[in-house]
């Protein structure tokens, strides 16, 4: 305890901007020895959900802890019933992102994390790994999909892993191509009857699960045989889930990261408590701060956590508590406002810059307005609802015109958004709620926040704020 309190006293907690000079050193310039020791060859490229496109550092260290890492999703999957001759016997799809990869002039290589992490796939698994290395090079989504569906079509497919959005995108289009071909194709199971295994990650899975039940079996309460949650992230693999029906994600604390959890209410201040996940509260909210075997010295990775089973250890007091563990907690948002419902990435900054310059485009004088996601349906694909204070109500045309020019600006400023937009294939176009002047001000109002500081958040990585301002619409206005 002595040893982690000089830490805690000697190394701030710092966002990623504290570490970016010395992360332009080593990766630019090829510097060593700067945030870890010796040359660190390879970087992650990530546009975060409260900045632009940063950096991360893999070293040699963090690669062996997310092979560790992939090792675990099997050994879980195994104790959960997904018999490794079932699985091993067909293919394992893999939905990640390019594996292509640049090099600058000291051989330092930067891409997205799966093209670092794609030479760690040894045998066995290289044997049953689709989809290959020219597909998985390809960047434009809508190529890949239609790539991999073709390839996969054609394949025994008994695990997929990767986002439900892209997963669902995926399916969609093989049951299409299978119709084609005369098969009387309903869900997945019956182009690929032996798959049984879903592993996924990085967003909230819930909005997802009905569609995703009638996309593997046809029955909405149907779910796979085995579906397993991942906590992944640049900075390292934080956790997954180990038990059937359980939400919680066992967090890892083998592979060289050591964690910390800061009370979500003083992550900004200058001296925030900050504890260990054995003195951590059930029900409380957390923010996760890291110390990775990179270089990142506890780092503020952004997610919000709360804890569901936490381990036996010594509390601040020096007393000895006994836990429920091992550490298991369940990600319930970001310390700061943002939409990341099917892996966009966007923040209040996007969207203000996006009906900014849309407002410019089509001469629209705009009042208040805030963003959310727009989950999938049986009639509706996943999307952005923002919903906008016209001062003269918009006609077809002009929310038209309105909705491209917003959807190119915010394409252009953030690389996630432009992926999912690609072709209109894994989120639609964006939809423009009109609404009158005023409306802010009354839902503020309805709150008892109208006035002071009180300010309407420009998005939420959910619809509560959304279905609230739009129900404060006067019923003679038009929605």
């Amino acid at each position: 305890m002595d040893r982690l309190r000089a830490f805690q006293d000697s190394v701030p907690i710092s966002d990623w901007y504290a570490f970016a000079d010395d992360i332009a050193d080593m990766r630019e310039r090829g510097v060593p020895d700067v945030l870890w020791g010796g040359r660190v060859m390879q970087f992650a490229q990530t546009s975060g959900t409260t900045a632009g496109d940063k950096y991360i550092p893999v070293s040699e260290q963090m690669m062996r802890g997310n092979y560790l890492a992939s090792l675990d999703i099997f050994a879980h999957m195994i104790n959960r019933g997904a018999h490794p001759g079932r699985i091993m016997g067909g293919r394992c799809l893999f939905l990640g992102g390019s594996t292509d990869l640049e090099y600058n002039e000291h051989g330092i290589a930067t891409g997205d994390l799966s093209g670092l992490v794609t030479p760690l796939i040894k045998w066995p698994l290289s044997t049953i790994y689709s989809p290959g290395p020219s597909i998985a090079l390809i960047s434009h989504w809508p190529d890949k999909i239609e790539a991999m569906a073709k390839l996969a079509l054609d394949q025994d497919i008994r695990f997929i892993s990767g986002m439900p959005s892209w997963a669902l995108v995926l399916i969609d289009r093989v049951i299409e191509l299978a119709r084609q071909r005369g098969m009387d194709a309903r869900c997945a199971r019956d182009v690929w009857p032996n798959l049984e295994v879903f592993v996924h990650g990085g967003v909230n899975y819930v909005p997802f699960v009905e569609r995703m039940c009638r996309a593997f079996s046809g029955d909405p309460d149907v779910d796979f045989p085995c579906r397993q949650e991942l906590y992944p992230a640049s900075e390292g693999f934080i956790a997954m889930q180990d038990r059937d029906n359980d939400p919680g994600m066992r967090l890892l604390t083998d592979n060289g990261i050591f964690y910390e959890f800061v009370p979500r209410e003083q992550i900004d201040d200058d001296n925030p408590e900050a504890f260990t996940c054995w003195q951590v509260e059930k029900g409380q909210q957390y923010v996760v701060v890291m110390s990775t075997n990179a270089g990142l010295w506890r780092y503020v990775i952004g997610d919000v956590v709360e804890f569901d089973d936490i381990p036996d250890g010594h509390m601040p007091d020096g007393s000895l508590r006994s836990g429920t563990g091992p550490a298991r907690l369940r990600i319930v948002g970001r310390h700061r406002h943002f939409i990341n419902a099917f892996g966009e990435n966007l923040i209040g900054e996007h969207i203000e810059h996006g009906v900014a310059s849309a407002s410019v485009a089509t001469g629209l004088t705009l009042g208040e307005f805030t963003a959310a996601p727009v989950y999938p349906s049986q009639t509706s694909r996943a999307g952005l609802e923002v919903a906008i204070e016209f001062q003269a109500c918009p006609n077809e045309g002009q929310l038209r015109a309105f909705r491209d020019a917003f959807d190119r600006a915010v394409r252009q400023e953030n690389v996630d958004y432009n992926t999912k937009r690609s072709d209109d294939v894994g989120m639609a176009p964006p939809t423009i709620t009109a609404m009158p002047m005023g409306t802010f001000h009354r839902w503020l109002d309805a709150k008892g926040k109208l006035g002071g500081q009180h300010k309407c958040p420009r998005c939420a990585n959910h619809r509560e704020i959304i279905e609230e301002v739009i129900e404060a619409v006067p019923m003679a206005s038009a929605r």
